[in-house]
């Protein structure tokens, strides 16, 4: 079992949530729709930012915990079918059909 966070474990987390950053795309419906997409990719990119200042900063479980909760709002948006996820369940947990 691994107990540790590596700067190598953590690069392979920031791929992973800057592909999936990429990957989505909106599907909103509405305005008031557009407007909760945009608030939960602020969140993302808060806590990506966040993220990144801890790993400069050498804190990096701190940096482990920002990173995971940024990929989970993305993973939310889609989930919630704000965003399409074009069926990748590596990145997402997609919506139930």
């Amino acid at each position: 079992m691994e107990d540790s966070i590596s700067n190598e474990k953590l690069e392979k987390y920031f791929q992973l949530s800057s592909e999936a950053r990429s990957k989505a795309t909106p599907s909103t419906k509405n305005k008031d729709e557009q407007e909760k997409l945009a608030d939960m990719l602020s969140m993302f990119d808060s806590y990506f930012s966040d993220a990144r200042h801890f790993a400069d900063s050498g804190d990096l479980v701190s940096a482990f915990g920002a990173i995971n909760y940024a990929h989970a709002w993305l993973d939310a948006a889609v989930r919630i079918g704000l965003m399409d996820g074009h069926g990748d369940d590596r990145l997402f947990t997609l919506p139930i059909n």
